[in-house]
């Protein structure tokens, strides 16, 4: 028999426990908390030129630095405004930190095709010093570029002028000696490493292993392996071109390390499958140690099935047990131990299913959507057409349809969540299936890796969202 004060105690516990549960669910879902405007960066005019439309968006590990890559083959980095992030209640402020040209156009002359600069993808490596090391791809070349910070210079050179030039040896008559002065500070971005001339197919990912020594990229057919000191050796650790290209039913949609496990990858296909391979079982990865893969539905069957089936993304979770998929209409959630079926899944624009005809005619059935986790895995985020995105609560099960709009970019202005119907009579805030701007799409999104602050990539324009609190 227990104790009234043991009784007391756990009960006292319980409701601890609960209230903490409360206030961690408020931090990290979305059904309790609402979220504001924070900032729009990029220009409101409505005349979009094709080489400013953002391609990705990243966060760094701490969240300080949110890299966006452009058609146009830029690279702008944006630094977390200090002030924002100390005050009380603390504020997702961003500002232009450095901005450097990642990729030009190219042609390869062999094959006559002209390769774009577009940036397909960008990845941080942890920071070992002061500054700070990024991988962007266009579909044919990586590089690795180093992010530093100076301010200070060197005066008083023996051997040239303060402009650089060279001096004259006869005439330095007497030694100085050099001092450092302070300057304005001057953020540089240096390529450190160009890793070319390995895919035959467009680069479609890169991810950094945890070991932050190697990492892999993909293509539609093979997956590479490189070392980030070597640049002109790669390893192929997966090959699924058949012998007969006639033969060829499915390419290589998506590919991620795991991201504590170094030997452990995953990999994504256009039939809607994902494979888990371990790097200690074979040096070529051609033999998965796990298939993910959801039974289809019979009467969901269509023409369209294995386009929508088609995985456009996948994520594996900040602990490295789960993984999300995005494919065309629904986000999915895996348990690594559990093959046979996602645990959770979450349709994204159902109302688009009845559709599909017309989104094939005008290929937006082909759009690859990205998705992302929350900091601490309990929510998801991804994106849809008429620049709304989508937000699910894990916790709750509860989730908002948001739009990233240029009439609400005031800041602390609070986003109303969206509504699409489908039938004939519409209710007030809701807006019909059919007035849905497909031009106008979020398939590109981030979530800071510690706080309720996300980056939504609007066209042009690059929104960034906090909780309000």
């Amino acid at each position: 028999m227990k104790s009234p004060s043991n009784v007391m105690r756990q009960s006292s516990l319980t409701k601890l426990g609960s209230i903490i549960n409360t206030a961690v669910n408020k931090r990290a879902g979305n059904g309790d908390i609402q979220w504001c405007f924070s900032q729009v960066k990029g220009t409101l005019e409505d005349d979009v030129t094709e080489a400013d439309i953002i391609s990705c968006v990243e966060f760094n590990h701490d969240g300080d630095l949110l890299a966006t890559g452009d058609k146009g083959g830029r690279v702008v980095i944006f630094q977390r405004d200090p002030i924002s992030k100390n005050s009380i209640p603390r504020r997702g402020e961003y500002n232009v930190y450095s901005t450097f040209q990642s990729h030009e156009p190219e042609f390869d002359y062999l094959k006559s095709l002209e390769i774009e600069e577009k940036i397909n993808k960008i990845r941080w490596l942890k920071r070992k010093n002061p500054s700070h090391f990024l991988l962007s791809t266009n579909d044919k070349t990586i590089k690795l570029w180093k992010v530093s910070e100076r301010d200070k210079r060197v005066e008083g050179y023996n051997t040239k002028e303060e402009n650089g030039a060279i001096r004259d040896p006869a005439c330095v008559t007497a030694l100085r000696v050099p001092t450092i002065k302070p300057m304005e500070l001057m953020v540089e971005a240096s390529p450190r490493r160009i890793f070319a001339n390995a895919h035959t197919y467009h680069i479609n990912s890169i991810s950094v292993n945890s070991d932050q020594e190697t990492y892999l990229s993909a293509d539609d057919l093979r997956i590479n392996l490189w070392h980030l000191e070597i640049t002109d050796q790669s390893f192929n650790i997966v090959d699924i071109k058949p012998t007969n290209m006639e033969e060829l039913t499915e390419v290589i949609t998506a590919a991620e390390f795991h991201p504590a496990e170094c030997n452990v990858l995953v990999y994504s296909s256009s039939k809607g499958t994902i494979r888990l391979c371990d790097m200690r079982s074979a040096a070529l990865c051609d033999q998965h140690s796990k298939l993910f893969e959801e039974p289809e539905d019979p009467t969901n069957r269509s023409f369209f099935s294995e386009i929508i089936s088609s995985i456009s993304d996948v994520k594996l979770s900040n602990s490295g047990r789960y993984m999300i998929s995005r494919d065309y209409l629904s986000v999915k959630v895996w348990d690594l131990q559990m093959e046979t079926k996602p645990i959770e899944c979450y349709p994204v624009h159902e109302y688009l299913r009845s559709k599909l005809c017309s989104l094939y005619e005008n290929d937006c059935i082909f759009d690859k959507f990205e998705c992302c986790w929350s900091g601490n895995d309990s929510a998801i985020m991804t994106g849809s057409y008429n620049n709304f995105f989508r937000v699910f609560d894990r916790t709750t099960k509860r989730d908002l349809t948001l739009e990233a709009a240029r009439d609400i970019a005031k800041p602390k202005t609070l986003l109303k969540p969206r509504k699409v119907c489908t039938g004939g009579k519409r209710k007030k805030d809701e807006i019909s299936v059919d007035c849905l701007d497909f031009n106008k799409k979020i398939l590109h999104t981030a979530w800071h890796p510690s706080e309720n602050v996300v980056a939504v990539a609007a066209t042009n324009n690059l929104f960034l969202f906090q909780d309000k609190l």
